[in-house]
This record gives C-alpha cells, structure tokens and sequence, in this order.
C-alpha cells in the first residue's frame, strides 16, 4: 500500500523545531520500559464475560510482541502492509499494535458494530491484508462474517479467528509458536522498524461524503498530541489507566494503548462496558484515570452512588463525545470523589482542547482550551474571524492534525496555512475557551459514536416505499443524541419502523446507525430551491411538534 499522506511533509520542519514531533515511534518507548522498569505490570486485560483476567508485565509484553511480529512476517506481512482487526479491548488487540510497528506494518482498527456493509468497504480501501476477529463477539459471528466477506476481497490473504480453531486459530498461527526462536527473527525485529513520519494507524471516521474517510496518523503526530494531554492532566508512571471506552476509537487507542506505554505507566482493559464491573475494576486494580464518553460517567456515578461503592483512587475522569450536562458534574464530583474533565477531539487530531484539572465548572460551560501546539479559531462563512461570542466555523491548526485521507485528499479540508475545517461551529469566549455550538456537517453523535447520516439515507432512498427521507437527531439524557428518520411515502405505499428497521438490518447495516425512530409525514420543511431544511425538523422535534 502506498500511503499518500500529504499533510505531513509541509509541516515537518516547523514541528520538529518547535518541539512538538519527538521523531520517535512505540518502538522507542516500549525499548525505554523495557531498560528502565522491565518487571513492572503493563497491562490488565479482562474479559468481562468469561472472567479471564491475563497480565503483563512490560517484559512479557515485548516478548510477545516480537513473537507475534515474526509470526505476521511469515504470513508475508511487511513494511506498509494493512493488518486489519475487529476486536474488542484486550491484550490482543495491544499486542498486535506493537508487532505491526516492529514490522512498519499499519494496523487498521475497526469497531465490532460494524457489519458487512461497512466492512466490505474499509478493507477494500484499505487493501487489507490480514483481518482478525474474534470468533464471536456479545453473540454475534464475526468468523462467518469475515469468511464472507474475505470472498469478496481480492487483497485480503488470511483471515485469523480469536479462539476459532483449526489452522487460523490467531493463537495457534501468532502466539504459540515460538517465532523468536527463528534464525532471521533478529533482522525481522530490527531491519523493518518504520521512521516516526511513517503512517502507523489507518482509522476511519464518518463524515457527510457518503462513505467512510480512512484517517492517517504517524508516530509523530499520535504523539505530538498525547505528550501535552498527558502533562495537562497530570499523568506519570505511577498511574493506572482504566479504557473501557473502545480501542478501535481514537480514545481508546491514544489513551489507553499508546499513553500507558509512553509514560511507563499500567493500562487496565475491559471489554465490554459494564460500570459495576468498572466500578469494581477500579477498586482492585486502584486505578486514576479514565476517559470516555458522557454515557460512561453516567453509568459510572449512578453506580457508585446506589451501591455506595467508592472509587477512592480515581482522581480524573475525562469525557468528550458530547457536552456533560451540570447536573451530572456535580452529581459525578460529589459521587465519585474525582476531577470531571471535559474535552473536545476529533480522530482527525486527538483530543483539541480540555478543561482544567483545577475548576470542575468549565466542565459545565466550556469545552475547554486548546493543548500546547494546537491553535483554533472561528469564522463567518468567508473565513474572516469572529470575536468573542459568536458562533462560526471551527478551525484547527494543531502538530497533531493527521496525514490526510487514505486516496482521498480532495477531502482534507485542510488550507494552505495549515487550517482544517472541523466541521463543527463553536464559539470561543472572553477567557479563549472553546464551546462547540452545532456542527455544520450532517453527523449525529450517539454515545460518542457518529452516525453517517448520508450513507443511511441513500440506503433509505433505495426502500420502494420512501420518497423522501431526513435523518436528524433529537435528544437523549444518557446517550446526548439519538437519530431520527423522517419520511415522504411513496403514493400508496405504506412504512412503519419495524419495516425500516428490518429494511437496514437487511443491508448490513451496524444496529447503532439504525435510526431509533420513524416519523411519516406528508411533505419536508424545504427551501425555495427544494432543499430539505433539516433545522427545522430538530427544531420540530425537540417542541414535539412531529
């Protein structure tokens, strides 16, 4: 695969000199526990439904990723080669990261919602030649699914199966055989490490294109972003970082695989999102922070306060994916006994901005100011920036803006002075804090989880029955947002929401993108020129005029 990250080059010099790119990979810091703190626990991976708890230290965890390095280069893996997986948090998933940077290999994490549908494109784009799954996953079979699909992708060599058995049992094939052992494992370990502007991760986000967009990151830029986050947060090699937020997320990946890591630090892992279980994790295992989205530290504080069960070590919870409600800060603070965070990211570049670890009640009011070496600004709709108070445009400058798009580059939104259009309108106020005030693309975030609104409706468009369709959201207290399908039937023609449902269900759809409910309406709010004006539908919605 060759990587056309064209955002990167023109702002090397000025980020190397500035500080910002440290010019190093994974493989630097994982070598730097190993010298320094090589017995230490790295890793705690639970699995929540078996029970299985399996522990690393950062030694045991080097081992095993050079072994499973070897191993991937048998299967003909190598320097810029796709190692696509869908799995849940756990020490594979960690694993398989770090032996994809032994080799220069680009790992391509892929969220467990996701189905034929989605799938069948992101391998294809991103020509991957290794996908790993579980072999089944909170009741679903991502083997039969995998197999499927691996028909259908030319490009896709072997499909490896977590606990499937047979000759491409993952164990079996990467973690069992002792690869390390081989005469050339020496020169595979060392002679193929990727430099720190190579593309290390390939993930992909939703957008208003109709199909997802493949982001590109480096070391450097993954980096340039955690070193300041961590420092803001206050974060060192004595904490415990509990991610129960998802890896194949840019949360979970930058902050509970990579950061750990970075700062000689322990992760612990959990698979599926459970609070009590979470609550109970970060008592035995004392951990100090945590980060993931508003529906998270709801669970979380509900949990604690109901049961009494106090997280006495947790000094920090981070959440982003949607704005926390006040009520929760001080229901959260007062229950939880910790430091609320709120934060403002995007997987383009990481966390942007965050609040202060010293005043609980920007959590409430703002998103927070920008990290070292990010810059925002607002504009009007003709890039002439606003003052205080009024709402525009987001743009970021920031080292940590990724590569661009996977063969796509007419999508980088990205300026030649550096500014990437986020997408989202925000105001900035008198103390240069940031509030995102809307978003002018057409996505709606879910539990932190975006929905491409536009690839659903073209699926929708496809229904003999629909006419016209809008997808918007409408609020929701645990999740912030959930979607909304409004309809113009055919002439004679009938449709309920479990046809829909079962419409996209059908097409492959990922369960969460189904809109959770259907509204039949007789004609759309439109504009003279006959486009949809979906504002007036929220507003609609949330006056329960629809």
């Amino acid at each position: 695969m060759e990587f056309d990250a064209v955002l990167l080059a023109p702002r090397r010099a000025e980020s190397v000199a500035r500080g910002f790119w440290l010019d190093r990979t994974i493989n630097d810091d994982l070598d730097a526990c190993l010298a320094h703190c090589p017995d230490k626990l790295a890793l705690t991976a639970v699995e929540h439904d078996s029970g299985e708890v399996r522990r690393f230290t950062y030694r045991e965890l080097a081992a095993l990723a050079g072994r499973v390095a070897v191993g991937l280069a048998r299967l003909g893996v190598g320097r810029n080669d796709v190692v696509a997986m869908q799995l849940p948090n756990g020490w594979r998933f960690t694993v398989l990261y770090l032996a994809c940077s032994r080799l220069g290999a680009v790992l391509n994490p892929l969220m467990p919602i996701f189905r034929e549908h989605e799938l069948a494109f992101m391998l294809a784009h991103a020509e991957a030649k290794v996908f790993v799954v579980p072999k089944t996953f909170r009741h679903f079979d991502h083997e039969a699914m995998a197999r499927g699909l691996q028909t259908r992708l030319p490009a896709l060599a072997r499909v490896l199966v977590v606990a499937g058995g047979g000759a491409d049992d993952f164990d079996a094939v990467l973690t069992e055989p002792e690869w390390e052992r081989a005469p050339d494992a020496g020169s595979i370990l060392t002679q193929a490490r990727p430099g720190p502007d190579d593309i290390t991760q390939l993930i992909y986000t939703s957008g208003t294109t109709g199909e997802p967009k493949g982001v590109m990151h480096s070391a450097n830029t993954l980096m340039a972003n955690i070193v300041p986050y961590a420092q803001r947060m206050r974060l060192g090699a004595d904490d415990i970082v509990l991610m129960a937020s998802p890896m194949a997320h840019q949360t979970g990946f930058m902050y509970g695989l990579l950061m750990p890591i970075m700062l000689k630090a322990s992760a612990v892992l959990l698979d599926i999102w459970d609070a009590v279980k979470a609550a109970d994790l970060i008592g035995t295992e004392k951990a100090t922070f945590t980060m993931a989205s508003t529906p998270f530290l709801t669970d979380l504080t509900r949990v604690v306060t109901e049961t009494g069960a106090g997280v006495p070590t947790l000094a920090t919870f981070l959440c982003a994916g949607a704005p926390i409600p006040g009520p929760l800060v001080e229901h959260a603070v007062a229950g939880l006994g910790a430091k609320i965070v709120s934060a403002w990211g995007m997987t383009e570049n990481g966390a942007v901005t965050t609040t202060l670890l010293d005043d609980d009640r920007l959590a409430v009011t703002t998103d927070g100011g920008p990290l070292p070496g990010v810059e925002v600004k607002v504009v009007d709709p003709d890039g002439a920036a606003l003052p205080p108070g009024q709402s525009g445009k987001l743009l970021v400058r920031s080292c940590s803006n990724f590569g661009g798009y996977l063969k796509r580059p007419q999508w980088n939104n990205t300026d030649a002075g550096g500014w990437f259009d986020t997408g989202d309108l925000a105001f900035i106020d008198d103390a240069g804090y940031i509030r995102i005030s809307g978003r002018s693309k057409d996505v709606i975030i879910r539990g932190g989880e975006n929905i491409p609104v536009v690839e659903i409706e073209s699926l929708l468009y496809t229904h003999p029955a629909v006419a016209q369709v809008a997808i918007v959201a409408y609020p929701d207290e645990r999740l912030g947002e959930r979607a909304c399908a409004v309809v113009v039937t055919r002439a004679g023609k009938s449709f309920d929401f479990h046809e829909m449902s079962d419409f996209l269900k059908a097409q492959k759809v990922a369960v969460p993108y189904i809109p959770e409910k259907l509204i039949v309406r007789d004609a759309l709010p439109a504009t003279p020129s006959g486009k949809i004006q979906k504002f007036k539908l929220r507003e609609m919605l949330r006056e329960g005029r629809l």
